[in-house]
């Protein structure tokens, strides 16, 4: 399974974002396919682009160049996946991500 962040990267350059492939595959494993549900972050008006990264890493451990790709796409097509877990783990990282004022929400995956 391609993380949306592998197909966007496949299809457009990010600007300032060097990713190298060996990242793209680990992004791609660490999805566990016992995981059934997914946090979505959307887009607003008032949060910084440095605001929500920050954000990323606090809730979901991710690295830094996944958190600026993540938010480029939040910022860009209005939302982005930005974790996959059980529904405890998603609640949790959501959570941590609505203290800033983010609309978030904890889906089951289909």
């Amino acid at each position: 399974m391609q993380s949306i962040s592998t197909i966007l990267l496949a299809q457009v350059s990010l600007p300032g974002v060097d990713l190298p492939e060996a990242d793209l595959e680990a992004d791609d494993r660490a999805v566990d396919s016992t995981s059934h549900w997914i946090v979505v972050v959307y887009d607003n008006d008032f949060n910084t682009v440095d605001q929500v990264i920050r954000i990323l890493v606090a809730a979901t451990r991710c690295s830094l160049t996944e958190a600026e790709i993540e938010t480029w796409e939040i910022h860009h097509l209005g939302k982005s996946v930005v974790h996959h877990g059980d529904r405890s783990e998603c609640e949790r990282a959501a959570g941590i991500i609505r203290t800033i004022g983010i609309r978030v929400e904890v889906v089951e995956e289909s």
